[in-house]
């Protein structure tokens, strides 16, 4: 089969390689044998190559952290893959009792991006920041990936949506995800932006994927009883929080590791599951998958997102025909 191999850690388009001949994966124990449909794009796969991510596979590995799958028995499922044989391939492996099936509202590529993003949002929406209707959300990185999940998200749970994005065309597409406010970082004041929307109050909550400054926009910007949901550090500067600054604002920092309940409280992750698969079906959310490219290009679509030029998703379709995509200049 063909698939992208990691045997040196380094940026994704140095590191991946592509094998044309590789052996296909055999499963464990407890494990499936899935032939890939489609493989989302994450920030975290480029995390891997890089050896920073806190999850390290033996050298040589596949990325791909999620995708949509075909079983042997014909069944269409999500799944995590189990490194070091990820979704950048034509066949994965992954947990059998971690499968879940694949919502027949959403296309292959669509489906692979309702997984970890979406998971990961309500997770920390609901979950974890208890955000109610009527509240308002301050969304960093709207236009992204994991920000366009917790934008429809907020939407679909009735809260006021403000989304934070850097450039015209980014503010464009999170305008069309349903953002009621979108503030240009690059052009705008997001602090004062936000306070002027909200009468002076702030965000009740803050969904924050970024870290670096835009925490420190969220620990200004944010509400009396607010809460700031830390889900990653795309900046990839990670903040010192001034909890005395916490205690006068009173106003409650929260981190969000999804992975850590498909171990800790599984059901929770079926159950999430099943409330994503009803939003999709009554079209309430629907994955942004901007491109589709080809195997071909898998290396070249994770640098990309690396490189914080895309928006939405980007999906892997291994039987595509297609070209690469030229690269667009940095964010």
């Amino acid at each position: 089969m063909q698939a992208w191999h990691v045997h040196e850690n380094g940026e994704p388009g140095e590191a991946m390689r592509l094998d044309a001949d590789a052996a296909r994966p055999t499963p464990g124990a407890g494990q499936v044998l899935l032939k890939v449909r489609a493989a989302n794009v994450n920030f975290p796969d480029a995390l891997l190559c890089r050896g920073q991510y806190q999850v390290r596979p033996p050298l040589p590995f596949t990325p791909g952290l999620e995708i949509c799958g075909e079983t042997e028995d014909g069944r269409r499922v999500i799944a995590t893959p189990a490194l070091p044989y990820g979704g950048f391939a034509e066949y994965a492996v992954a947990d059998a009792a971690a499968l879940l099936p694949a919502p027949e509202a959403l296309d292959d590529a669509e489906a692979a991006a309702l997984h970890i993003g979406y998971q990961t949002g309500w997770f920390a929406l609901h979950r974890r920041a208890r955000l109610e209707p009527g509240e308002t959300l301050l969304v960093h990185a709207a236009a992204g990936g994991v920000g366009s999940a917790a934008v429809q998200l907020g939407k679909a749970a009735g809260a006021t949506v403000i989304g934070v994005v850097g450039g015209a065309d980014k503010a464009a597409v999170a305008r069309e995800l349903g953002c009621d406010l979108v503030v240009d970082r690059r052009e705008e004041d997001v602090v004062a932006a936000v306070k002027e929307a909200t009468g002076g109050r702030g965000a009740d909550v803050i969904y924050d994927p970024v870290g670096g400054p835009a925490y420190a926009q969220s620990a200004k910007a944010v509400a009396f009883e607010g809460r700031i949901v830390v889900v990653g550090f795309a900046s990839g500067s990670v903040p010192s929080p001034a909890l005395n600054h916490a205690l006068i604002k009173n106003y409650s920092i929260m981190g969000l590791h999804w992975g850590l309940y498909n171990t800790k409280n599984p059901e929770l992750v079926l159950r999430c599951h099943e409330q994503l698969t009803e939003l999709a079906a009554k079209g309430a959310v629907r994955p942004l998958v901007s491109e589709r490219v080809p195997l071909s290009a898998a290396a070249t679509a994770v640098q990309r997102v690396a490189d914080g030029v895309t928006t939405g998703r980007v999906a892997v379709v291994p039987e595509q025909e297609g070209t690469v995509p030229e690269l667009e200049a940095a964010a």
